[in-house]
């Protein structure tokens, strides 16, 4: 059995912990922040390949964290897990995209808002990330895991194999300077009976309904490291949801969240020595997280 570290306490570190120490490993999973702190808390979390690269892999890894996720909203309510049916729109009418293999079923909508030619509608999960992020950490307790806030200088010494999911921070940990933050905004709305989601990625613009409720976004500014709530983004964001869903109009906000999706030109999952390196998940983290976790244990068995 060997003594495995994992860095980072994000979608991807826990679930790669996960893995790992049901695989028969002792785990230690360490971060600067915390599950609820990460980027991952804040996602939206609906089920969609976006900003990750190359299309072939990440295909691979979304269809099967699709297989888990499903499972999830199937067996374990606990798991903050529901499977929604939705509709992507498209200005311009368009053949199926890239990662169609990795969704049963794609159909055309049975309707489409006003100045929208195309798209798919397809059944997704939907994650409410801080009941999911808290199932994991409870999962790696469970299974006989650690989970500690440990501000780190550099990827740690004393262990037989580290798991590198630090996301931005690789920029430092790693030294890979590829590593952007693409910043995102979503604000928090009650949720006031919507079922289905909605999505135009050239926005990008989303509507997400969870249980109690509802992620409305969202912005994609490359290089820009400000986590605070711009008011003015927020109008745009409303306007531009509301009009793609005018249900939601007048929906009293909650709160406002800002995370730093890591994008890279490709995701980074590789071993190097002692050290598996996955990172770069943009802004699929929760889309990819399953996939990845079972190549990241493959990868330490190997």
């Amino acid at each position: 059995m060997s003594r495995v570290i994992v860095v980072g306490a994000g979608v991807l570190g826990l679930t790669s912990a996960v893995r790992l120490l049901e695989a028969g490993h002792r785990v230690d999973v360490v971060a600067r922040d915390l599950p609820l702190e990460t980027t991952s808390a804040i996602a939206a979390a609906l089920w969609y390949p976006y900003r990750a690269l190359p299309q072939e892999r990440v295909t691979a890894w979304a269809a099967r964290s699709r297989e888990v996720l499903a499972a999830l909203a199937a067996a374990d309510p606990d798991a903050g897990v529901r499977l929604r049916r939705g509709t992507e729109v498209l200005a311009e009418a368009a053949g199926p995209p890239w990662w169609a293999g990795a969704v049963p079923v794609l159909e055309a909508p049975r309707v489409l808002p006003p100045g929208y030619a195309g798209g798919w509608s397809f059944v997704a999960p939907v994650v409410d990330m801080p009941v999911h992020l808290r199932w994991l950490a409870t999962r790696v307790e469970a299974l006989g895991g650690t989970l500690t806030r440990l501000n780190l200088a550099a990827l740690p010494d004393g262990a037989d194999l580290v798991v590198d999911c630090a996301g931005i921070g690789t920029r430092l940990l790693a030294a890979d300077r590829s590593v952007e933050p693409v910043r995102g905004q979503v604000v928090h709305l009650e949720q006031v009976g919507l079922e289905e989601w909605w999505l135009d990625a050239a926005g990008p613009t989303y509507v997400v309904p969870r249980e109690r409720e509802i992620i409305v976004g969202g912005t994609d500014e490359e290089g820009v490291w400000s986590r605070t709530p711009d008011p003015d983004v927020a109008d745009s964001i409303l306007r531009r949801a509301t009009a793609l869903v005018p249900q939601i109009a007048g929906a009293r906000v909650l709160r406002h969240r800002v995370g730093l999706r890591p994008v890279r030109p490709t995701v980074r999952l590789e071993r190097v020595g002692r050290v598996i390196h996955c990172y770069g998940h943009g802004g699929a983290g929760v889309t990819l997280a399953w996939g990845c976790a079972e190549e990241v244990a493959g990868l330490a068995a190997g």
